[in-house]
């Protein structure tokens, strides 16, 4: 009997969809697929405006979402052998819209099902994928998979990138700068993630799947993004709170606060950066052994609450 995969997930710029089908692609004749997309009620912007970008950032962090669309009601009818979770980060979070899925009654649909989470993103995912974790802990569902695609620029590169795709839609190369996003050989590449899931499927042992999606370079994890992830999160969490003294979304009250944040988070990126990435240096030579530790943990499955 050919297994059945469900292939949910968000995406914005339809970039994961690309990954998605990389990843499915040579399978695609050996299994049946259905796809089902969570979709906003009211659509985020794309391109952004700077104010409006950053205005999403204290609801993201709060778990505070926009709410989204029902799902397809006839794939709540059919008996899955293994869900396909594709989401996006969103300042160090689940984009909105994966966390509304999340808290919403169709997370259902993941319980006790084995899970093979797909993440594309700039650089930095390990946060999000903790929440995520503590969600689909809390329904029984089974993580059995996670794979990574990020921008394989350096950091100033992607974030110059991503500030143009975002703000101006331009995902295409221009000037010294590349495409933005995941690279297309990168994507391509993901292809052979879908053969191994297939194979462990044959062999009907999901378990040590991702023992072998680790082997094949699923998730390869820079030690200095745990050190930044941890430094960041405090201090977005602490400006979602502030921001959110002065109202919700969109409220006009909280609008200098927004650019406020705004404006610190790009002097941190663009002037204070080099001297993180030094003490985040100094802190791996000084606690490698706890720092190992910590990138073993997040690039395997087990859940820890509260461990980032």
């Amino acid at each position: 009997m050919r297994p059945r995969i469900l292939v949910l997930y968000f995406t914005q710029t339809g970039q994961l969809r690309q990954i998605l089908d990389s990843i499915t692609s040579g399978i695609a004749d050996k299994v049946d697929i259905d796809y089902a997309v969570i979709e906003p009620v009211k659509p985020f912007p794309f391109p952004w405006t700077a104010l409006q970008f950053f205005d999403a950032m204290p609801e993201t962090v709060e778990h505070l979402p926009a709410a989204i669309k029902p799902l397809p009601a006839d794939i709540f009818k059919k008996e899955y052998d293994l869900i396909i979770f594709g989401y996006q980060p969103w300042f160090l979070n689940p984009s909105q819209p994966t966390t509304a899925f999340l808290q919403s009654e169709f997370i259902r649909i993941f319980k006790d099902k084995p899970v093979v989470t797909v993440v594309g993103c700039r650089n930095m995912w390990l946060h999000a994928q903790e929440k995520v974790k503590g969600y689909l802990s809390g329904v029984n569902a089974h993580l059995v998979g996670n794979i990574v695609l990020s921008d394989s620029n350096t950091n100033l590169i992607s974030l110059l990138t991503v500030i143009r795709w975002s703000f101006k839609g331009q995902k295409a190369a221009s000037g010294m700068l590349p495409a933005a996003g995941v690279q297309d050989v990168d994507i391509a590449g993901a292809r052979r993630f879908g053969f191994i899931i297939y194979k462990h499927f044959q062999e009907n042992n999901l378990i040590d799947l991702h023992r072998e999606l680790l082997f094949q370079g699923a998730v390869m994890l820079n030690p200095g993004l745990v050190i930044l992830e941890q430094r960041g999160i405090k201090n977005f969490r602490f400006w979602a709170k502030f921001i959110r003294e002065k109202g919700g979304p969109g409220d006009p009250e909280r609008a200098k606060r927004v650019m406020m944040f705004k404006n610190l988070l790009l002097v941190a990126i663009f002037i204070l950066s080099p001297f993180s990435s030094f003490t985040a240096l100094l802190k791996r030579v000084m606690k490698r052994h706890t720092l190992q530790k910590d990138v073993d943990y997040f690039r395997h499955l087990q859940y820890e609450k509260g461990r980032i």
